[in-house]
């Protein structure tokens, strides 16, 4: 059987392991009652990976390289809300801290593949 093309791609297995974490820290927001948090993270969440495996289907590198772009941004908010929830204690600074540190790897990742694309 064929893979999708995002398959292969570290990013995207990266991508869905950081995934896995953050709907753990959106469960423990649902916990305390902090539903839209936990869905703005899910969402937010899904969209690092979902960009870029709709991106891999595009048919020119220009176009993949926009949904990368909206992935990366996608970390960047991932980024912000997980400060929130710190500062409301739904996650405490060394799991903050923890996926932070990933999700800038895989920020400079998606940048540094984003290049590769002619």
């Amino acid at each position: 059987m064929d893979d999708f093309r995002f398959e292969k791609l570290d990013i995207w297995k990266e991508s869905i392991e950081i995934s896995d974490v953050l709907f753990d820290y959106a469960d423990k927001a649902d916990d305390k009652r902090h539903y839209k948090f936990a869905e703005q993270l899910r969402s937010a969440g899904m969209s690092i990976s979902n960009n870029i495996a709709e991106g891999s289907g595009s048919f020119s590198d220009k176009e993949f390289a926009n949904f990368l772009n909206i992935s990366r941004r996608s970390i960047f908010e991932c980024a912000n809300i997980l400060f929130i929830f710190e500062r409301r204690g739904i996650i405490n600074q060394i799991e903050r801290t923890s996926i932070y540190l990933k999700l800038i790897i895989l920020s400079k990742k998606i940048t540094n593949f984003r290049k590769s694309l002619k």
